[in-house]
């Protein structure tokens, strides 16, 4: 038993001599600002997409049938297209915003195009979940459309929209992690050019490790957040 320890603990240490620790530091930062950086920018144009989906629909404050089918129609397209396939149908946009198609940077606007209607569409089924007595007794004391989706609306669907938040950002990382295979940077391309390629198992495992992490650090700070904005949550 003792021997096994002991073999077990040189291997260990094999390892972890083996491990290129600048290489992880760097990709993490690699794929944390490809994540993010899209995200906001998806964000930005997912939130105002969400909400002009949700008002123009059916019986809704707003409704226009015709804005919201053809909104509905993009959105459906852009969603149905694969990632892996979207990152190289718009490589000709990523040169001309980033002048480059290789490194973190060049998958940003795939990310964001990707991103950003199913966002809108996670933003539209969280104002759903809005109680339409509350939109009603709005309009009753006379709230204006904008007051109503700013002051109600936004605000009485913060906890549906945080948890939304955090499996939109995780599926971004599942995303940037593809963008590895056509040099986009990040744990992903550290997973495919070392683990897969040279057959590296350890820096296979590790990436997927350092992966999850990255998961798990994001569903939780999100749903911790959306438990602290549940009005129905009694502390």
């Amino acid at each position: 038993m003792i021997f096994l320890v002991l073999n077990l603990n040189n291997i260990i240490n094999q390892i972890i001599s083996s491990l290129d620790f600048e290489l992880y530091i760097n990709s993490t930062i690699e794929s944390i600002f490809m994540i993010f950086t899209s995200s906001f920018i998806a964000y930005l144009i997912g939130i105002p997409l969400g909400v002009v989906l949700f008002i123009t629909g059916k019986d809704s404050i707003s409704q226009n049938d015709f804005l919201y089918n053809i909104l509905s129609i993009i959105v459906n397209i852009f969603r149905s297209i694969p990632f892996i396939i979207l990152l190289i149908l718009v490589m000709p946009f990523t040169k001309f915003v980033v002048h480059t198609v290789i490194g973190p940077s060049a998958v940003i606007p795939p990310l964001v195009i990707s991103a950003a209607p199913y966002i809108a569409r996670m933003v539209e089924q969280s104002l759903c979940e809005v109680d339409k007595g509350v939109i009603e007794a709005a309009k009753a004391m006379g709230a204006s459309n904008f007051q109503i989706i700013t002051k109600v609306l936004l605000v009485e669907s913060k906890p549906s929209l945080l948890v939304g938040a955090a499996i939109s950002i995780t599926t971004i990382l599942g995303y940037s992690a593809m963008a590895g295979a056509v040099g986009g940077g990040g744990l992903g391309d550290v997973a495919i050019r070392y683990g897969y390629h040279r057959y590296e198992q350890v820096t296979m495992f590790v990436t997927v490790i350092l992966l999850l992490i990255m998961v798990q650090i994001i569903q939780y700070v999100f749903m911790k957040l959306a438990k602290k904005s549940d009005k129905r949550i009694i502390n």
